[in-house]
């Protein structure tokens, strides 16, 4: 038997939610012991790396969990049944106003996989146009235009604290 396998006893959902829900497992470990686990099921999403000539597209928009406005890269969740590269085209006009005649698939990364299933498809674009944002009811969100290095020192200096934002450049710019 693989050592770094889980077998699922049991799973009961203990919560259900508009994003997302909440399921308590009981597993049984390679070694033989028994074990909970609390597992947040979460649909996905996409983060876009949109480059305008030598600047990088990032959001700034509140974050409630966190009490604070965070610059992020362009993303989103994936709605039920929608393909990733799809997504990412939705959220980018979304978020920005922009449009992008050419994209690159840069993998995908699990925001936490020790607790959720969340996976975020990572995508770079470029040869931006503006057609003007199309924000989601209830989404305050701004658009700015960064040169990568300025970006980089936001994050070294703590302005960038979004995982995610962070993972996109280093795969889009092998950082």
């Amino acid at each position: 038997m693989d050592k770094f396998f889980e077998k699922t006893l049991s799973s009961k959902e203990v919560y259900k939610g508009r994003i997302f829900e909440v399921l308590n497992d009981e597993v049984e470990l390679s070694d033989g012991l028994i074990r909970p686990r609390e597992v947040v099921v979460h649909p996905g999403g996409v983060v876009i790396v949109a480059q305008k000539d030598s600047c990088v597209l990032l959001v700034k928009q509140y974050r409630y969990p966190v009490h604070s406005a965070q610059y992020e890269l362009p993303a989103g969740k994936l709605e039920k049944n929608e393909e990733p590269f799809g997504a990412a085209k939705r959220e980018l006009l979304e978020e920005t106003g922009y449009l992008a005649k050419n994209w690159e698939s840069l993998g995908f990364i699990y925001t936490s996989p020790g607790i959720c299933t969340e996976k975020l498809y990572l995508y770079k674009a470029d040869g931006l146009y503006y057609e003007g944002p199309k924000p989601d009811e209830g989404e305050i969100i701004d658009c700015f235009e960064f040169e990568l290095d300025q970006i980089l020192k936001m994050v070294k200096n703590g302005e960038i604290n979004d995982s995610k934002t962070i993972c996109g450049l280093m795969r889009a710019f092998k950082l």
